[in-house]
């Protein structure tokens, strides 16, 4: 009976520390703020416009929409600033000086929505959160029409809890 209270216990503890301990855990990541890549080799951008038989684009960096990471409850929140970039013919979602309270199984999405709201079948999934703490960037898949997109939303998969949003505009 002892025996058997002993390893009730030890998983209990085991299970709050796997549970719980992810909200007092920190990571950083610094990343440096995505830029273009070269689209062709230098000989190519050194030949005329004509020769080439097109209009040039101009490549470099747009900011589309921004916004800031919002308080849920004292649990689940974030603060600092996330930006949806243009680098030349793709886009990137930069996540700058942030502190976001960190759970389990945490992931990262562009919803069509506000306010936190989000449903899995009509946002973008970008991938895992990163870090809690830092800069840090994620690029959106090639060919994605960024513009029905209205916020990032931090998801909690483990329990299925918004852990932070920002609201995006122009």
């Amino acid at each position: 009976m002892r025996a058997a209270a002993i390893a009730s216990a030890v998983v209990v503890a085991v299970a709050a520390w796997v549970l719980g301990s992810p909200l007092f855990i920190r990571t950083s990541a610094n990343e440096a703020a995505p830029t273009p890549a070269a689209t062709a080799p230098a000989t190519y951008e050194a030949l005329p416009t004509a020769t080439l038989g097109t209009t040039a684009t101009p490549v470099g960096t747009t900011t589309v929409a921004r916004g800031d990471l919002q308080y849920v409850d004292a649990i689940h929140n974030g603060k600092g600033g996330v930006t949806l970039i243009r680098l030349g013919d793709r886009y990137a979602l930069r996540f700058e000086d942030v502190a976001i309270t960190n759970a389990p199984d945490v992931h990262v999405y562009l919803s069509r929505e506000t306010g936190g709201k989000w449903t899995e079948a009509t946002s973008l999934y970008l991938g895992p959160l990163k870090a809690t703490n830092g800069s840090f960037n994620y690029d959106v898949p090639a060919g994605t029409d960024v513009a029905p997109y209205r916020s990032v939303v931090v998801w909690c998969r483990a329990f299925a809890v918004l852990v932070t949003w920002a609201d995006l505009r122009a």
